[in-house]
């Protein structure tokens, strides 16, 4: 039954990795079962038999699916199954798209879809990758036109050691979470997430990371060399060459022209009619060839913006190679929330929001690994205002959750503890204005947003973006590129740090690779540029996080009690903590290991609900003064709740400085009063004093 049945076996960093084909997916084009350590992916690799009429962009598909049996979890919908992909789920997705697009033929219309599953999970050993590693095999062990293969790696950095596929001990203790793809010979994509790491050990890291991709390619080259099927053919778009030299004679100049410029509108203005007259002076001409004149159009721009690049070092809106664009930063501009910055480079702007709230406002993660949930969030929106189009929204697509993933990678290693800031914190970036650089623009504008919003974050971070263009051995980079740079160009090289280090990269290419020359380059110019950006503009519009929070902004307060009293301080059917909310009018979070968080837009509410929470859970103090609330008279006295659960008795001689005829002349029931722990006799009983309290008040005060 299983006659096409083979199994392969390699090392990789150390442990077996297996490659099953012929058993599951047998349907599909290609497809594989990679099984590392405990960790098992099944994928599957497919193509359309024709190509999709009418596109001009290769119809790629790639998916990551989380089934939360692998993890011997139950989802927690209320259908009980998986429903929409995680973020950690469409990351991975991007992760594997990003290095294998470009390698496919550039003219492939046909629709080719990848699927991960991951059908067992070991938290020592990466699923993501191993789904790359396996959608590599089984694109090259198939008849899909594919020219890799690539391989991809995990990289730590554990105690100032370069470590490779770290398990997950080595992750949480790793001050960096670098992943690498790419060829038997170059890189082709990064994305790293790292605790201000120095570019000199993140260049290692690479190199390292790098040669281990190497060893895997070879590898799945080798077993495609042995089973492999034959490329498919395909309807292969090649434009006409002499088609596309008319059209370059007749309109170059004017294409010239209209490109020459730093504003995107005026670009968009004066290439319109440039278009109109290609199509009506080619159309009627070569009616057989019409289909091909707007990519004749686009190669034409696209020749012009390389030649400027490489032949004159010359940028369309007149910037030097190594030069920004305008750049601007603001803090404070709405006034009801608890943080804002906008942060301006060009025609590029990111307004950012920042929103505080109680630990419990952390999103909950329903995903296939341990975390279960994060108390910062970046979310990251980008409407079809800002590149000046009209379409409806429809909700964040995979490319605004990536960008938003980047910044909040960016952010995360300065973002304080829990213990030192006990707030959730979200973060919104709101693209105003596109035209290049938008999710690097998002991370200066959020770290302008939580200094505003008096985040006591550990330094300020940085983001910027370096391209390249390439031409057989030729090659030169330029920082900040915009749009047109990145459409026409051959990278975007994302990179986001502090003064200190790298926090975050993200590397997108068009081209087979990367070489270590290049990436050097890419790393030493975005540090020099992102030091600028930090101290010329940034830091000169808010120099340091505010020392107080928004009046808007609740106020936190933490407590940490022994975990045996939590009962006590929820009562029964959560009666005690119910009622300390609605009294002081706050909301109280208490985790298992005894910590408590009140929150309150009052802060003397907050401390009035820690007072309250400390009596209950540390039991009163003699000596010490309460606020109380009177609860029942009697002949002899007042009783007097200074807790939840927690009463005392004020007798009739210690109700007032002077003497006391009757309780009812004092007090009534309700009446909230300060009163002395005077005694807690053998049965636990409280005694309390309200002319203790008066006196030692009045004594403080003279």
């Amino acid at each position: 039954m299983f006659d096409q049945f083979r199994v392969f076996e390699t090392e990789f960093c150390g442990r077996k990795m297996t490659f099953e084909t012929g058993k599951l997916g047998m349907l599909a084009n290609g497809h594989c079962v990679v099984k590392y350590g405990e960790t098992t992916v099944m994928v599957n690799a497919t193509m359309s038999q024709k190509p999709r009429a009418g596109i001009d962009y290769f119809p790629l598909s790639v998916d990551f699916e989380e089934k939360l049996y692998a993890a011997g979890k139950i989802p927690g919908s209320f259908l009980r199954r998986e429903g929409r992909p995680t973020d950690k789920a469409i990351l991975a997705s991007r992760l594997v798209d990003r290095p294998m697009r470009p390698l496919f033929p550039k003219d492939l219309k046909n629709d080719v879809s990848i699927v991960m599953t991951v059908l067992s999970y070991d938290p020592d050993c990466s699923p993501e990758i191993c789904g790359m590693i396996g959608a590599s095999f089984a694109v090259s062990i198939s008849d899909i036109p594919f020219n890799g293969p690539i391989a991809g790696v995990s990289v730590g950095l554990v105690d100032g050691e370069i470590v490779l596929m770290p398990n997950e001990e080595q992750r949480d203790r790793s001050d960096m979470n670098l992943t690498i793809s790419g060829t038997r010979e170059k890189v082709c994509m990064l994305e790293c997430a790292a605790n201000q790491v120095p570019e000199e050990i993140m260049k290692k890291a690479i190199r390292m990371g790098q040669a281990e991709v190497s060893k895997m390619a070879h590898f799945i080259a080798g077993v495609q060399a042995e089973i492999g099927k034959e490329k498919a053919p395909y309807e292969e778009i090649v434009v006409d060459k002499a088609l596309f030299e008319e059209v370059k004679a007749f309109a170059a100049d004017r294409v010239r022209e209209a490109l020459d410029t730093d504003d995107k509108n005026v670009r968009e203005e004066r290439l319109a009619p440039v278009v109109e007259d290609i199509h009506a002076e080619f159309d009627e001409k070569y009616p057989e060839l019409a289909g091909q004149l707007d990519e004749c159009i686009y190669q034409l721009q696209k020749f012009v913006v390389r030649r400027w690049l490489l032949d004159e070092q010359k940028r369309v809106d007149g910037r030097k190679m190594d030069e920004m664009r305008p750049l601007a930063a603001e803090v404070g501009l709405l006034p009801r929330v608890h943080g804002s910055g906008l942060f301006t480079r060009g025609q590029t702007q990111a307004l950012t929001i920042t929103t505080l709230g109680p630990v419990s406002d952390a999103q909950i993660l329903d995903g296939i690994d341990k975390d279960e949930s994060k108390r910062y969030m970046h979310q990251y929106n980008f409407p079809s205002y800002s590149v000046g189009e009209t379409r409806p929204s429809r909700g964040p697509g995979r490319r605004e959750i990536g960008h938003g993933a980047l910044a909040e990678k960016a952010l995360l290693p300065v973002i304080p503890p829990v213990e030192e800031f006990p707030y959730a914190i979200r973060v919104v970036s709101e693209i105003t204005s596109s035209n290049g650089s938008t999710s690097q623009a998002s991370i200066c504008g959020s770290t302008l947003s939580l200094m505003d919003a008096g985040v006591p974050i550990k330094a300020p971070v940085a983001g910027i973006s370096c391209g390249l263009v390439t031409e057989g051995e030729r090659w030169m980079t330029m920082v900040d590129i915009q749009g047109v740079e990145d459409f026409f160009g051959d990278m975007d090289f994302k990179v986001a740090g502090t003064h200190k280090g790298i926090t975050a990269i993200q590397v997108d290419i068009k081209i087979d690779g990367l070489s270590f020359e290049v990436i050097d380059e890419a790393l030493d110019k975005t540090r020099a540029a992102r030091i600028y950006i930090l101290d010329e503009i940034m830091l000169k519009a808010i120099a340091e996080p505010r020392k107080e929070l928004s009046k808007y902004a609740p106020k936190m307060l933490t407590l940490k009690i022994h975990p045996d009293k939590i009962r006590e301080v929820i009562g029964s059917g959560g009666k005690v903590i119910q009622r300390i909310t609605a009294e002081c009018d706050v909301k109280i979070d208490i985790e298992d290991d005894g910590s408590v968080f009140v929150s309150a837009i009052d802060i003397d509410n907050a401390r009035r609900a820690i007072q309250m929470i400390q009596t209950i859970a540390m039991d009163p103090e003699v000596g010490a003064i309460y606020k109380g609330r009177v609860t029942r008279l009697m002949a002899f006295g007042a009783f007097v709740e200074i807790a939840p659960g927690k009463e005392g008795l004020v007798h009739i001689s210690k109700l007032d400085t002077k003497r006391v005829e009757k309780v009812e002349d004092v007090v009534t029931v309700g009446d909230e009063v300060l009163v002395k722990v005077t005694e807690i006799d053998s049965q636990g009983r409280i005694n309390l004093s309200r002319r203790d309290a008066l006196m030692a008040i009045e004594a403080k005060q003279h």
